[in-house]
């Protein structure tokens, strides 16, 4: 009998998961693949091809790729590797405390390039959270400030980050969940393209970031 197993099942985001499978014949090229659906209906994808040693068996941690969307032992792979349907579309979870990512795992005991017009021997559906349980979502509206504070589970004090994601805008959380998911007092820092802040990404004016830094500072919770 052909299995799958992924372990473990439910997962923060960014812990390894150790995928295995057996009940192959030996020296046969399977394809493993993966793929989701984000919170727009867009699916990402990937997969990659390998040999099943003489028990029939292939395990990730120890199994080389040896072809797809990577090649040689890597674990994680097929997490990483994952790429948009549509193409330019880019992998961000944006309701980090409500929901995870269901990643399909997909087992196929021959060489397919089009996973899904193919049934698969075996499949998992694993969850990936962005938010360990008792962590904590504050939304920031203070004075120009506009974020959002994640505090982990306990009385703390804990160290503080500001996460400034770069120059595509908005408010985004998911690094900032998992900050505080690691025992972090995370502050999300929007900057603009976020509510009632500048449209564009212009001239700066530097005392935004120390106000935002004064708020984190100020905060019981934060060392």
């Amino acid at each position: 009998m052909v299995g799958l197993s992924v372990s473990p099942e439910i997962s923060l985001a960014d812990e390894p998961v150790k995928i295995q499978a057996w009940g192959l014949p030996p020296d046969l090229v399977i394809t493993l693949g993966a793929w989701l659906k984000d919170e727009k209906g867009h699916i990402f994808h990937s997969r990659a091809f390998y040999k099943t040693d003489m028990e029939g068996k292939v395990d990730l941690e120890k199994s080389p790729a040896t072809g797809g969307d990577f090649h040689g032992v890597c674990p994680m792979g097929l997490f990483w590797a994952l790429k948009p349907t549509t193409p330019f579309k880019k992998l961000i979870k944006r309701d980090v405390i409500g929901s995870p990512f269901l990643i399909h795992l997909e087992l196929y005991s021959s060489l397919v390039f089009k996973p899904h017009e193919d049934e698969p021997a075996a499949s998992k559906v694993i969850e990936r959270w962005y938010a360990a349980p008792g962590v904590q979502r504050i939304l920031i509206r203070e004075g120009r400030v506009r974020g959002a504070l994640f505090l982990p589970p306990g009385e703390g004090p804990f160290p503080g980050v500001i996460d400034m994601y770069g120059g595509n805008g908005g408010l985004l959380e998911y690094r900032s969940s998992l900050l505080a998911s690691r025992g972090f007092a995370s502050l999300a820092l929007a900057y603009f393209a976020y509510d009632d802040l500048p449209i564009l990404l212009g001239e700066m004016d530097l005392k935004y970031f120390e106000e935002a830094a004064q708020i984190l500072c100020d905060h019981p919770k934060v060392s």
